[in-house]
């Protein structure tokens, strides 16, 4: 790899790690680069995998502090993150290449279409709970426990806008603010990042030098993303969310 390679793909792992961090969709940043530098697609996707790992922890230390108070919520969820990665990770290796390019589009739109729309389906929500006289489970319940394994499957496999899929599952069926929600999918996409990238080191070929610089790179961009993400208001961070996945969509649909 050139020094103007190796330039590039440290600047892509600090910049997918800092908006991983903040709305998620960093693997489109990183995964064009590395097909640029000669890597084939699968090489490409685990070194990718293994290499955002660090973004993905320290984007989770960053928002620490609105992880307080969800660690019940955090594990079961990560429970569910764990066995969809590893499924993921499974059907990379044995399904064609393009075998999610027709879904991917659509899952994306629909969790944008989400995002969006949280605060009025919230409010939709809460007068639904007064006349059934019903309170919001902390967990969301099998819903979203099952939503969540299932868009870890595709986290597993590919992880564009992964982030925001979460968020919108999240949004939808937990009564919490989108900051406390982004700590949450910040852990899971590490989770997701970490079991896969764990099962490619025994079942595929990596691009080390690849690795070693997302890993810098996302490292120092995950911790910078949070602290600065941390301050967004609710309408700047999902408007931030709703702009990222539209240039997110946009691409997935000119790939």
């Amino acid at each position: 790899m050139t020094p103007e390679a190796m330039a590039a793909v440290f600047t892509a792992g600090f910049g997918a790690g800092a908006i991983n961090s903040v709305v998620g969709s960093g693997t489109l940043i990183t995964f064009p680069v590395l097909l640029a530098t000669g890597l084939s697609p699968v090489t490409a996707t685990v070194s990718n995998a293994l290499g955002l790992i660090p973004g993905s922890i320290s984007g989770a230390v960053g928002y620490r502090k609105e992880l307080s108070g969800q660690r019940r919520r955090v594990l079961k969820l990560s429970a569910g993150a764990l066995l969809g990665g590893l499924a993921g990770a499974t059907l990379l290796l044995s399904l064609p290449a393009d075998a999610f390019e027709t879904i991917v589009p659509v899952l994306v739109g629909l969790a944008l279409l989400l995002v969006a729309f949280q605060p009025r389906i919230g409010r939709l929500v809460q007068r639904r709970r007064e006349r059934t006289g019903t309170s919001p489970r902390r967990d969301g319940g099998p819903l979203l426990f099952t939503g969540l394994t299932l868009a870890s499957v595709y986290g597993g496999y590919f992880a564009a806008a992964q982030g925001i899929i979460y968020l919108s599952l999240m949004g939808m069926l937990l009564d919490e603010s989108l900051q406390r929600l982004n700590a949450v999918k910040n852990v899971l996409s590490a989770v997701v990042n970490s079991v896969a990238a764990l099962f490619f080191l025994f079942a595929a070929d990596f691009d080390w030098t690849a690795v070693a610089l997302i890993a810098a790179g996302s490292a120092l961009g995950g911790y910078a993303g949070a602290k600065v993400g941390r301050r967004f208001s609710p309408v700047v961070l999902r408007t931030l969310v709703v702009t990222v996945g539209t240039v997110a969509l946009v691409q997935l649909l000119l790939r």
